[in-house]
């Protein structure tokens, strides 16, 4: 099936008389008739639903269903993007180890990575995601775990070289995360481009309607953890389930597995039932909203290029942009409807068209179905210092938008408008 049939219906199937839609089980856990079935369980020695907190009908339907849209062996649901994005680091970096990531990714990640990890022994080095080849190796430690990137920074909105970066891992032995949230898969599979791990907030454009946070873990299940060297997480016994080695007991979906019977089971981050029946929804029409976010941000940055109030705009579509060719291999289908761009007169005058726009939103949001724009020096990357700022592309007077699926020239007249003010 192509992905936009995917979109509809992979992960479940109804058999004669059930349910056309997914149905919600809502229910925190479910009974069986003996011990020794539950044992199994428990044990890892059979498949099944047992406590929602591991798996649960209703969220297997969307972890099934992202799994086949990116491309994996598996998939596991988490309560939050930046859930996702700590275990997939947390699965495979512990106290003492080491990764490296790019500078330009969203400011609660960096936050994650650089405080938060950081406590927890994990030390991360961050690298300009146009460095050398050269500096890039250099980077890297005897204890390194995984480079990270995002598709489409967050708010920088520059495209990242997948391909380049994939290569250099391996020849290290290391897998590469990618953040895939603002591209999804409709526009990008990074998996086609050597990465190992993809990352979702679905709180964006899966669910899309601003309505339930969440996150997902994607598993591609081709990176070889046991010919790598470096991760005995997954190659040498666990205790904690009797010695099970995870490499020989899931194979491919070692990794994934790891993560839900591991982490999840220690940490509860999990997506609930109705949660998963949301995203689902979004899910279904993902295809027709990330196509009009698309047309309708290539339309509105071509606009806003040319208006003498704004001093520059980033979006991969414009000829101007230093990612234009790489968008053309990496995002042929568009670059979604995010969009900076700065207005001229600085912070001031950046705060002073948001404080205008009339049907425009601000929000601590981003691709919602409405148009919303935020200030991300005193909002989403606020915790970030000036230099942090810098290297993630942040200038006092950019402004984040992000352009829903309006009639077009609606959100132009209100962008003119606004603009008009300053």
């Amino acid at each position: 099936m192509e992905l936009e049939t995917l979109c509809l219906y992979a992960g479940y199937e109804p058999k004669n008389g059930d349910p056309q839609s997914p149905p919600i089980v809502q229910s925190t856990t479910f009974k069986y008739e003996t011990t020794e079935q539950v044992g199994n369980l428990f044990d890892l020695k059979e498949a099944g639903f047992f406590y929602t907190r591991l798996g649960n009908p209703t969220v297997d339907v969307v972890e099934k269903k992202i799994a086949a849209l990116e491309g994996g062996v598996g998939a596991l649901c988490t309560s939050s993007g930046q859930a996702a994005n700590a275990f997939a680091i947390m699965n495979i970096a512990s106290a003492g180890d080491h990764i490296v990531s790019t500078t330009s990714i969203y400011g609660g990640t960096v936050n994650l990575f650089a405080v938060t990890l950081k406590k927890l022994g994990i030390d991360v080095t961050f690298v300009n995601a146009e460095c050398s080849d050269a500096e890039l190796e250099q980077a890297i430690r005897p204890n390194t775990k995984a480079f990270f990137g995002e598709t489409i920074a967050n708010p920088a909105i520059d495209v990242f070289d997948i391909e380049r970066f994939a290569t250099l891992a391996h020849k290290h032995g290391l897998p590469l995360i990618v953040d895939n949230t603002f591209a999804t898969p409709l526009l990008c599979r990074p998996f086609t481009f050597g990465a190992d791990i993809v990352t979702h907030s679905t709180t964006k454009y899966m669910d899309g309607h601003a309505i339930q946070m969440g996150g997902v873990i994607v598993d591609s299940g081709k990176f070889d953890w046991k010919a790598s060297g470096r991760f005995p997480e997954l190659t040498q016994p666990d205790e904690s389930y009797h010695g099970l080695i995870y490499t020989e007991a899931f194979g491919a979906a070692a990794y994934i597995a790891k993560a839900r019977v591991q982490l999840m089971r220690d940490f509860g981050s999990c997506q609930s039932a109705l949660g998963a029946f949301l995203t689902n929804q979004g899910l279904e029409t993902l295809p027709l909203r990330i196509e009009k976010h698309s047309a309708n941000a290539d339309a509105v940055a071509h606009w806003l290029e040319k208006h003498p109030k704004v001093e520059s705009v980033r979006y991969p579509t414009l000829k101007s942009s230093p990612f234009y060719e790489r968008a053309q291999k990496y995002l042929p289908k568009g670059c979604s409807g995010v969009l900076s761009f700065s207005v001229k007169g600085g912070r001031e005058a950046g705060a002073r068209f948001i404080d205008s726009l009339k049907m425009a939103s601000l929000l601590t949001h981003v691709a919602d179905i409405r148009t919303c724009v935020l200030h991300p020096a005193s909002m989403t990357h606020r915790q970030l210092t000036d230099e942090q700022l810098s290297a993630c592309g942040i200038t006092p007077s950019m402004v984040r938008l992000s352009v829903g699926i309006e009639h077009c020239q609606d959100i132009i007249a209100d962008l003119e408008q606004a603009l008009a003010q300053v």
